[in-house]
């Protein structure tokens, strides 16, 4: 499938789902910024992905990302968007402008919710909702010393040496 055919509205989301569960594939479902693309951020993805047959990623609007993190995003939606879809394990890429994922979380109705190992299971928005729906919320193990505020930070450094 072409990169920019994996970036989806809600609406057209909501058509590939219905498709997917018909041919009884489980769905996962997590979400972020992912700004800077990174060897963490492949590790998680397809790590995540493992845990079932598709994988559906909320990626943070840009006023999203400003709202969580001052300064940032440093590329903009679309361009993290194209970049994301590229990966193969990842099926689908709809942005969410919300302060957190819970709405998507709620039309998405994942069979598993994952977010990384530096989140409690009681932490993670939308745990409750799934795990009422017969779903199973998992973390999986970050690949350590790995994100973008410290590849950002070396790059400042490296400008300023």
């Amino acid at each position: 499938m072409p990169t920019k055919d994996k970036i989806v509205s809600r609406e057209q989301l909501l058509e590939r789902l219905a498709a997917w569960r018909r041919d009884g594939r489980r769905v996962v479902f997590t979400n972020g910024c992912f700004d800077l693309l990174h060897l963490g951020h492949v590790d998680y993805l397809e790590k995540a992905r493992a845990l079932g047959d598709v994988l559906v990623l909320g990626l943070n609007t840009d006023a999203s990302v400003s709202r969580l993190k001052p300064g940032r995003p440093l590329q903009d939606e679309v361009s993290r968007a194209r970049v994301l879809a590229s990966l193969l394990f990842v099926d689908a890429v709809v942005l969410f402008d919300e302060p957190t994922p819970l709405e998507l979380i709620q039309l998405v109705r994942p069979d598993v919710l994952v977010k990384g190992d530096d989140y409690a299971i009681s932490g993670i928005v939308g745990h409750e909702f799934v795990l009422n729906n017969g779903g199973q919320v998992l973390t999986v193990p970050l690949v350590q010393g790995y994100s973008t505020t410290r590849i950002v930070e070396r790059i400042v450094k490296g400008l300023e040496a």
